[in-house]
């Protein structure tokens, strides 16, 4: 799989998440625990870091990277959906990233919360937990949501990631 260092930027990859063969991880990213990225999705901590925490996904086509002032960091139990891009930004625990949706500079993301898909959040833009930000440029939906479907959907990640390292096989 490729996994780059650049200079003294190395990644950081906890040895129970998971690495599809197809991803490419450049840099000072971190992984956590029982978190996986998808094929195609590239984490890119040439300038800044790139921080995932435990039991997140980074679905296939997604592209996470930073900037030397801001760090890009997933929380816990997140679920960042096809094709996103995350860019200088921070998504708390439990919350969602829609597919398609893009994540900007200084951008916040609350625990609870959904980003949904094809969504664009703008830079500075603070999404209150629990809250849904739909549509370009994103506006908010107050008290939409909760974190259990996000969980639920964090831990079906998790399972498919046990199953693709016991069970892929190249043909």
């Amino acid at each position: 799989m490729p996994i780059y260092a650049l200079g003294d930027r190395v990644p950081t990859i906890h040895p129970d998440a998971y690495v599809h063969p197809d991803a490419i991880i450049i840099g000072d990213v971190r992984l956590g625990a029982e978190s996986s990225v998808w094929p195609a999705a590239v984490l890119r901590g040439d300038y800044g870091t790139v921080i995932i925490g435990e039991r997140s996904s980074i679905q296939d086509g997604s592209v996470v990277h930073a900037v030397d002032e801001y760090p890009t960091v997933v929380g816990n139990d997140c679920v960042i959906g096809h094709l996103a891009h995350l860019e200088g930004c921070v998504i708390h625990d439990r919350a969602l990233v829609g597919s398609g949706s893009i994540v900007l500079h200084r951008a916040v993301v609350h625990s609870g919360a959904i980003v949904g898909a094809g969504a664009v959040v703008r830079n500075g833009m603070e999404v209150p937990a629990n809250a849904m930000a739909l549509g370009v440029p994103a506006s908010l939906k107050l008290d939409a949501c909760s974190e259990e479907v996000t969980v639920a959907s964090a831990a079906l990640y998790v399972a498919n990631a046990r199953r693709y390292r016991a069970e892929l096989r190249k043909l």
